[in-house]
């Protein structure tokens, strides 16, 4: 035969590959579906987004998480596609929904993160976490995942606790097995992009266990189903009441009945102005409602280096001067300010001035 056909070899080894490509299609959607890796994805771009907001706080720079990325696999399949160290926060849910939840990020990205909250510049990236260093990136992976575990929360409007996490370094297959996670257990493995200013720019991964992820895209699946289920019978509620019949209409004539309905556009009546009546006023009906009243002195900045380093006798520096007045807070509202006095042997606190309500709108600000 010419060189332009194939052999019976290569037709024999591209029909063998075509079918290894269709059997794994056929398990990944045994383990998800397409419905459910949608619904897992919306999860990961809402969890994650809530938790760059965190990470932006406690770091002081603009961090963005994109394109996530949703695929099934076993815990197995995952530890042999971890090529570099990382470090793992790894939770267990305690109630709203079962199973383990964990955050995987790169030990190069840890180092930046670390040396950030410790008071850095970030330039400072090494290939080992110190246990100071471990501890911050701890911290902020903690509460990476626990505004995350609370946007869960929101979706399927249950109630969602986790145990203290557990924190590991991943470098090879022992290290990760200590998770105690079989590893035909299926995971499902949702990646994404990590930017930190000109820092950072690599892939955050964040894990369910697949029991885990069907509970929650069937809470959400559950939830729009009694939504829209409330939406129609809202619908037809008003339908009923205004005594039109269940049928779409056409353009202008509708046959219902045997008959012709025309249709008409509504005729309202002309709106009068109407004197403007103002409701009693009863300031009694609140004056018991209790509100709190705070008092600050001052105020402060100090990165985890300096806080570590205080001990009994150290003098912390407020941004206020010795005398100039104290700032009153009502309810968290800046309200008066005043300068302390003691009152038998007790502080207390003499308002020299109250803010008018234009100063207190501004201040809210």
């Amino acid at each position: 035969m010419g060189d332009n056909f194939l052999s019976q070899e290569e037709i024999d080894s591209l029909l063998k590959k075509n079918k290894d490509v269709d059997e794994l299609n056929q398990t990944d959607d045994l383990d998800i579906s397409s419905e459910e890796r949608d619904i897992m994805e919306k999860v990961g771009e809402m969890t994650m987004s809530a938790s760059a907001s965190v990470l932006s706080n406690l770091i002081g720079r603009n961090v963005h998480i994109e394109s996530p990325e949703v695929s099934a696999t076993s815990f197995g399949e995952l530890k042999t596609g971890i090529e570099n160290p990382h470090v793992s926060l790894k939770v267990q849910f305690k109630n709203g929904l079962k199973g383990n939840n964990a955050l995987m990020l790169g030990i190069a990205d840890a180092s930046v993160i670390a040396n950030l909250m410790m008071g850095g510049d970030g330039s400072e990236v090494g290939e080992e976490l110190s246990e100071m260093e471990l501890s911050a990136v701890s911290e902020a992976m903690n509460q990476m995942i626990g505004k995350a575990s609370a946007s869960i929360s929101e979706m399927i409007s249950q109630n969602v606790e986790i145990d203290p996490p557990e924190i590991r370094v991943w470098k090879n297959d022992e290290d990760i097995s200590i998770f105690a996670i079989p590893n035909d257990e299926k995971i499902v493995r949702i990646s994404f992009r990590l930017i930190v200013e000109d820092l950072i720019d690599s892939e955050m991964v964040q894990l369910y266990t697949l029991d885990t992820a069907n509970e929650i895209t069937a809470n959400i699946l559950d939830g729009m189903e009694a939504i829209e289920s409330e939406k129609e019978k809202t619908e037809k509620h008003h339908s009923e009441e205004k005594g039109e019949p269940l049928q779409e209409y056409g353009d202008s004539k509708e046959e219902y009945g045997g008959s012709e309905v025309k249709i008409q556009n509504p005729v309202f009546a002309e709106l009068k102005k109407q004197p403007r009546q103002r409701a009693p006023r009863n300031i009694e009906l609140i004056l018991d409602v209790p509100l709190e009243l705070s008092v600050v002195l001052g105020r402060t900045h100090k990165s985890i280096r300096d806080i570590l380093a205080l001990e009994p006798g150290s003098i912390v520096e407020l941004n206020k001067l010795a005398e100039e007045p104290l700032e009153i807070y009502v309810n968290g509202k800046r309200t008066a300010l005043g300068e302390v006095v003691v009152v038998d042997e007790k502080f207390g606190i003499r308002i020299t001035d109250i803010l008018s309500a234009e100063d207190r709108v501004r201040k809210l600000g």
